[in-house]
């Protein structure tokens, strides 16, 4: 594994473009956002993907979220009311995943017993940086294995993912608390999960 210390605030550049090859490549990578450490791979390779689902050992009826870089990206691969729309233009980039009716673009690895995706757009630097240097969405999904609590020491995480992983970006200490999950899929929107964001406050609920 290539354990590669970034900058949180100005990421080099160098480093992000070794990480977009090894995504280009195949190979699973491991990144600071604005909530956990995520382990993620190319939103369409297919093996990549599995090998997310085997190293975490989960099923794929568990729904592994991807990141896009903005709103307008959101809308090629999910089906977005203006309800919707509202909501998630007042709380972008944010820690939040939204969980949206799946557009043809989703690879169907994604949408075993389901037609809903699960998608972020983070405020982060170096998830920015990666997203604008791939081109394409990225899958992301806490950085550590089933039932295990979340990791936000790097050295630990280096540990556990040695072998696993291609490329780990390393920023430091990161975040303990997940993304707020709300679902958009009917009228009214619903708290999945409470975490960073402060949806209440944001939805008005």
């Amino acid at each position: 594994m290539k354990r590669l210390i970034i900058h949180s605030v100005n990421p080099q550049n160098r480093l992000i473009l070794q990480t977009v090859e090894a995504l280009n490549s195949g190979h699973l990578i491991i990144f600071p956002t604005d909530t956990v450490y995520a382990l993620g791979c190319d939103l369409f390779n297919n093996k990549a993907i599995e090998k997310i689902y085997r190293l975490k050992g989960i099923s794929k009826k568990m729904r592994l979220s991807f990141i896009c870089p903005d709103l307008r990206d959101i809308a090629r691969y999910a089906y977005v009311s203006t309800p919707a729309y509202k909501i998630m233009r007042h709380l972008l980039p944010g820690p939040y995943t939204f969980i949206l009716p799946a557009s043809r673009l989703v690879p169907k690895i994604l949408l075993e017993k389901k037609r809903t995706v699960g998608i972020r757009v983070p405020a982060d630097e170096t998830c920015q940086m990666l997203l604008a240097e791939f081109g394409k969405p990225i899958i992301s999904t806490s950085a550590r294995l089933q039932e295990q609590e979340l990791l936000n020491d790097p050295e630990l995480i280096a540990e556990l993912f040695d072998h696993y992983v291609e490329v780990f970006l390393d920023a430091g200490f990161g975040g303990l608390e997940p993304s707020t999950i709300i679902d958009l899929t009917a009228d009214e929107p619903v708290i999945i999960r409470e975490g960073k964001g402060v949806a209440e406050a944001a939805l008005g609920l």
